[in-house]
């Protein structure tokens, strides 16, 4: 695998673990960010550190609760290496576990009721009505104004006022971006608590060489009016700088748009702003 990569290809790799392997440091519990390791491991041929990662990923399923994937995790690795006795006893743990909890499974989330056919823009493209744009309003506002941060009087005076009916000429900035600009929440006081609410990876991007092309590939009016940033890819994923993670919509459009699942990085919003400015050809007004 490592000599059919290219040398560029090869650095960046190198690059990506140097990151990841200090975000899952600090963060062991995301796996997301484990797994982005593994496949740079894997492209690079180091079958041990592919090990190594994988024994991670299942021991943060496991802190999870979620003992099933775990149990997936452990038994990619005896594929590899049948005789690993710490994989042996993990799984012989989980299966003690998983016995004495005796806990029924959680229902499965209701289907969406069906919604009447979206209007229609002048661009042809459907535009939903703002009230069934799933943006993350309600858990931010669940998160800041429930969560007793700020008042639900501050909240309505920085939510972005977004227009869904025409393309966007600038960057909206983000929520906790406005939040700071008014002195009521300092950016870092809400990166953190949506650290702890969603248990992302946090990626200041203004140390990461991110990928133009792969950035502009994305709808223009998605990244403007979401503030997103797609900045690399592994395998079917698509990792993506966010200072909103609960937005729903702007993951929609790039899913459709690129054929990739979105995995969301937490980034300071100036950091955002600021490449998205220098990056997104901007549209004719």
């Amino acid at each position: 695998m490592v000599g059919s990569l290219s040398p560029s290809e090869e650095a960046q790799l190198a690059q990506t673990i140097e990151m990841f392997e200090v975000i899952t440091q600090s963060q062991p519990q995301d796996y997301q960010s484990l797994e982005i390791l593994k496949e740079a491991y894997i492209k690079l041929g180091r079958d041990h550190d592919v090990v190594r990662t994988s024994k991670r990923i299942a021991q943060a399923y496991v802190l999870m609760g979620q003992l099933s994937s775990a149990i997936l995790e452990y038994e990619s690795v005896l594929q590899r290496t049948p005789d690993d006795a710490e994989v042996l006893a993990a799984l012989g743990e989980i299966e003690s576990r998983a016995t004495n909890l005796n806990t029924p499974a959680p229902s499965p989330e209701p289907l969406p009721e069906p919604r009447p056919p979206a209007k229609t823009s002048r661009s042809g493209k459907a535009v939903k009505p703002p009230s069934e744009v799933e943006d993350g309003r309600a858990a931010m506002f669940k998160l800041f104004v429930e969560g007793k941060v700020i008042q639900a009087g501050d909240f309505e005076l920085c939510w972005p006022k977004t227009d869904l009916q025409s393309c966007p000429l600038a960057v909206q900035e983000p929520f906790i971006q406005i939040l700071a600009d008014k002195g009521i929440v300092p950016v870092e006081k809400s990166l953190r608590l949506l650290a702890d609410k969603t248990r992302l990876g946090y990626l200041p991007m203004e140390k990461y060489d991110l990928d133009v092309e792969l950035a502009r590939s994305a709808p223009v009016d998605t990244l403007l009016r979401w503030c997103v940033l797609p900045f690399d890819r592994m395998s079917k994923s698509l990792l993506v700088a966010t200072a909103n993670p609960f937005n729903r919509q702007a993951a929609l459009e790039i899913e459709e748009a690129l054929h990739l699942r979105v995995l969301w990085y937490l980034t300071p919003p100036s950091d955002l702003v600021k490449i998205l400015r220098k990056v997104v050809r901007q549209p004719l007004a």
